[in-house]
C-alpha cells in the first residue's frame, strides 16, 4: 500500500532555517508615482525599495508582497518567486480591499448603515471577484473594530459601536470575500476602535468585561464565518502590545474560538514592539512575535523575522514554533491552488474588471445605505416633473475623488458618477461651488497614495464664488447642498479633535437657508459631524457617506423617489464632541430623570440615536407579543410585532429588537440590540415580523462569573425603528 504523502510536511523537512524564515514574511512593495512624498518615519526609499524586494524574490526570501495589483505586474514577479526559490514556493499576494477593487462600493460605515447583510456579502464578493481575476489571494478586510469614539478616524472602516450589529456585518463581509476565493482576513485583533482620545495609534485599557461583551465579538464571528486570516492591532492592550499578545493570539484565537487559520501582524508592528519599549532588538521582537502566535511579519524594510534563524539559534524561539507558524502559511497556499496555477490570466481579468453587473450592484448598495436623518414636510422625495431648476451647492458635490472615499488604490475616477452627475441626468442643474476645497493641516502618510484631493482651480476667488453660489441657491425651485468631510481628512492616521463641519462649510449652509428656497442638506462623511444647527433649520437631510463609484446615480434614485431611503444609524449621533464618548448600550447608575440631564450647557440625549433612519413611509408598530411567558434557561421565546405602513407608498423599514436584563450577576446595559431585520412594507399595509430570543441573545460575560453566564431573571423587550423604541413586553427566564 502507497503511504499518502503531506506536501506542507514534505516542504518543511526540506526547508532550511532562512527559507522557513522567508515564508513568515511579507513585504511592501512600492512603485509610487514620482510625486509621491513618503513619511520620513516609513524609513523608505522610494527608488531603492523596489530593487531591495526583487533582490528577495532572487534568493527566495519571500512568502508574501502586497500592494500590487497589476495582473502582468503580478505575473513577473510571481515568475522571479517561484524561479528564486529552489523548492518553488509561490507567493501569496495581499492587498487593502476594504470596500472594492476597481468597482468601488460604499465605505464600510455606510455598509453597516444599510443593516442588509445579504447585500453586504454581495458587494464583497464583488470585490473579491474582482482582487482574484488580478491575482490579489488575500484582502486585510474586514475591519471589525467597534468604535464608540468618531473622533477616531478608522470609525469608516467598520461597523459602528455596536457589537451585534457589527458581528453579522462582519460574517457577511468574511462570507462575501471567501465566497469569491480570496483570504479575508478581520483586523486589528483586539481592541484598537478604543484608543485614547480617538488618537490612532494610542494605548488601549479596556476590562475584560468590555473585551468579551464589546469588543471580542464581531471578530469571533468572522472566525465562525471561516475567516483565514486575522491582523494584530498596533497598540498596547492593557499594559502589553497586542502584537505580542500570546493570550490574544494563542489562548482567545485559537484555544478558546478554535481559529485555524495564520496572523499576520500589521505594517511593521512587529519592528515596533522596539517602539513599546517591549523587545530589546529586532531579533527579540521576531522570537516574541511568533511565539505568541504572529505568524508571518507584514513589514516594510527590514523585516525582523529575517533575523528568526538566528533567534532559533540562540535558542530564543524553539523551532517547533516557527514550523508552526510556516506550516500555516504553506497550507493557506495549498488551499488557494497557489501551487498548482500561481498565475493570473490577464484577459480574464480585464473582462472581470469591466462587468457592468458589478457598477449595478454598487448603485443598489449606495441606494440601501443613505440614511434619512430628517424630512420636514415631506420635502422629499422631489418631483422631478415640477422642478425647473435645482441648484447644487458646495465642492463635494462635483468632487469624484471625495465621492468614492477613502482607503482605495485601484480606481478608476473616470467612471465615478458624483452628485452633480447624478442629477444632471435627471433635472436642469445650477452647480456653484461656493467655497473652496478644505486643505488637511497636517498631510497624511496614505497622501502619498493619492488621497490627495485636487486642489481647487487657480484663481479661485473665495468670496465670489461664496456670494454666487448663495444667488444661484435663491433663484432655484430647490436647493440641494452638498457638505461634509474631505476624504482624506478620515481614515488612518487622520483623527480629528472637532467634529464641526471644516471651513467655511455651515456659513455657506446658512446662507443658502437665508435665501428662502427649500433646501436638501446631503452629507458626505464616514463619522458623526456637527449637525446642530442643521437638524433645527434644514427640512431635509440625508446622510449619504462616501457612496462608491455609483454614488451619485444612486443619490439621484433617493432624492426622486425612485427607491425609498432604508438606511439606519450604526452608531448614536452625539450634538457635540464633548458628549463623547456616548452609545445607546449604556448601564444606569442613576435615577432615570437625571440620565438626560447630566451637561448644565447641553442637552445629554444624542441628536440622532443609534438606529435612527426615516423612510418615505409612516411605520407604526402594535401587538408586540411573545409566544410563552416563562422559559428555562436553555429555552427560546418568539417574539412577534405587526409593522405597519399608513402611506400610500412603498417603504423599507428597519425592524429592530432591544433586550434589558432586570437583574442577575452583573448590571447590564438599559437596552441591547439582538435582532433586526430590513422589510419591505407597500403602502398602507401590515406585516407580522418574528424574532427568537435564545440564549445566545441572552448570555454576557460576567467579571462575577469570570464566565459566559445565562441569569434567571426577567428580560424587558422592545421592538421599533430605533434604539429608542417605546413598544415593549417581558418575558422570564426560570432556573428550570
Amino acid at each position: 500500500m502507497t503511504a499518502v504523502t503531506d506536501p506542507v510536511e514534505e516542504l518543511l523537512a526540506e526547508m532550511s532555517p532562512a527559507e522557513k524564515a522567508a515564508q513568515l514574511t511579507q513585504y511592501f512593495y512600492f512603485r509610487l508615482p514620482a510625486t509621491a512624498h513618503p513619511e520620513p518615519a516609513l524609513n523608505l526609499d522610494v527608488d531603492e525599495q523596489p530593487r531591495t524586494v526583487e533582490a528577495a524574490l532572487n534568493r527566495g526570501a519571500v512568502g508574501s508582497l502586497l500592494f500590487v495589483t497589476d495582473p502582468a505586474e503580478i505575473n513577473r514577479l510571481q515568475r522571479l518567486t517561484v524561479e528564486g526559490n529552489r523548492l518553488a514556493i509561490p507567493a501569496l499576494f495581499g492587498y487593502d480591499v476594504i470596500h472594492g477593487l476597481r468597482t468601488i462600493f460604499p465605505v464600510p460605515i455606510a455598509m453597516a448603515a444599510s443593516w442588509d447583510v445579504e447585500t453586504i456579502e454581495r458587494g464583497q464578493a464583488v470585490a473579491g471577484r474582482e482582487a482574484r481575476a488580478v491575482g490579489i489571494r488575500w484582502t486585510f478586510a474586514p475591519m471589525v473594530d467597534i468604535a464608540r469614539d468618531p473622533r477616531w478616524g478608522r470609525i469608516v472602516e467598520g461597523a459602528g459601536e455596536d457589537p451585534y450589529l457589527g458581528a453579522a456585518v462582519a460574517a457577511a463581509q468574511v462570507r462575501g470575500f471567501q465566497g469569491a476565493g480570496i483570504i479575508a482576513g478581520p483586523k486589528h485583533f483586539a481592541g484598537y476602535g478604543a484608543a485614547l482620545g480617538g488618537r490612532d495609534y494610542d494605548e488601549v485599557n479596556l476590562s475584560e468585561y468590555e473585551l468579551w461583551n464589546v469588543y471580542l465579538p464581531p471578530f469571533q464571528a468572522a472566525v465562525e464565518a471561516g475567516a483565514g486570516n486575522v491582523m494584530t492591532a498596533y497598540m498596547d492592550l492593557n499594559g502589553v502590545p497586542a502584537s505580542a499578545s500570546r493570550w490574544l493570539f494563542t489562548e482567545v484565537l485559537r484555544e478558546a474560538w478554535g481559529f485555524d487559520g495564520f496572523v499576520v501582524s500589521d505594517a511593521n508592528a512587529v519592528r515596533n514592539l522596539l517602539t513599546h519599549g517591549f523587545a530589546a532588538d529586532l531579533t527579540d521582537a521576531g522570537a516574541r512575535a511568533v511565539a505568541a502566535g504572529v505568524d508571518m511579519e507584514m513589514a516594510i524594510s527590514d523585516p525582523a523575522y529575517e533575523r528568526l534563524p538566528e533567534a532559533l539559534e540562540a535558542q530564543a524561539v524553539s523551532e517547533d514554533v516557527i514550523d508552526t507558524a510556516v506550516r500555516r502559511i504553506l497550507q493557506a497556499k495549498l488551499r488557494l491552488g497557489l501551487f498548482d496555477d500561481p498565475y493570473v490570466d490577464e484577459d480574464r481579468a480585464r473582462e472581470v474588471l469591466a462587468d457592468p453587473q458589478h457598477r449595478a450592484l454598487a448603485r443598489v448598495a449606495a441606494q440601501r445605505s443613505a440614511v434619512l436623518l430628517r424630512n420636514e414636510g415631506d420635502l422629499l422625495p422631489l418631483a422631478a416633473a415640477e422642478l425647473g431648476t435645482v441648484a447644487v451647492i458646495g465642492p463635494l458635490a462635483d468632487s469624484k475623488r471625495d465621492t468614492i472615499g477613502p482607503w482605495v488604490f485601484d480606481y478608476d475616477l473616470a467612471e465615478t458618477v458624483t452628485v452633480l452627475d447624478g442629477l444632471r441626468e435627471r433635472v436642469r442643474v445650477e452647480y456653484a461651488p461656493g467655497i473652496p476645497v478644505v486643505q488637511r493641516v497636517f498631510p497624511s502618510m496614505f497622501d502619498m497614495f493619492g488621497g490627495n484631493t485636487p486642489a481647487d482651480p487657480e484663481g479661485f476667488d473665495e468670496q465670489a464664488e461664496f456670494e454666487r453660489a448663495v444667488q444661484v441657491a435663491g433663484a432655484a425651485d430647490v436647493a440641494v447642498v452638498v457638505l461634509g468631510e474631505w476624504q482624506n481628512m478620515i481614515g488612518e492616521a487622520a483623527s480629528r479633535s472637532s467634529l464641526e463641519l471644516p471651513g467655511r462649510q455651515l456659513e455657506l449652509l446658512q446662507a443658502v437657508v437665508a435665501t428662502g428656497t427649500p433646501t436638501v442638506l446631503l452629507v458626505m462623511n464616514g463619522r458623526p459631524l456637527d449637525l446642530r444647527w442643521a437638524a433645527g433649520n434644514v427640512p431635509a437631510i440625508l446622510d449619504i457617506w462616501y457612496p462608491g463609484t455609483q454614488g451619485g446615480a444612486a443619490v439621484a434614485d433617493l432624492l426622486f423617489g425612485d427607491v425609498p431611503p432604508g438606511g439606519k444609524l450604526p452608531f448614536t449621533w452625539p450634538r457635540t464632541v464633548g458628549q463623547i464618548p456616548m452609545i445607546y448600550a449604556h448601564t444606569r447608575s442613576h435615577e432615570p430623570e437625571n440620565q438626560v440631564r447630566r451637561y448644565w450647557d447641553e442637552e445629554s440625549t444624542p441628536l440622532f440615536p443609534f438606529g435612527h433612519g426615516l423612510s418615505y413611509g409612516r411605520f407604526t408598530y402594535s401587538d408586540l407579543s411573545v409566544d410563552r411567558p416563562s422559559v428555562p434557561r436553555d429555552g427560546e421565546v418568539t417574539v412577534s410585532v405587526q409593522v405597519t405602513n399608513d402611506a400610500d407608498r412603498e417603504a423599507v423599514e428597519v425592524v429592530q429588537l432591544y433586550l434589558h436584563q432586570r437583574h442577575g450577576s452583573a448590571s447590564r446595559p438599559v437596552r441591547e440590540l439582538k435582532g433586526f431585520q430590513r422589510v419591505t412594507v407597500p403602502g398602507n399595509t401590515t406585516r407580522e415580523v418574528t424574532f427568537t430570543v435564545g440564549p445566545q441573545q441572552r448570555r454576557y460575560w460576567s467579571t462575577t462569573t469570570r464566565d459566559w453566564t445565562l441569569d434567571a431573571t426577567t428580560f424587558d423587550v422592545y421592538v421599533g425603528g430605533d434604539s429608542t423604541a417605546s413598544l415593549t413586553t417581558t418575558f422570564r427566564v426560570s432556573d428550570q
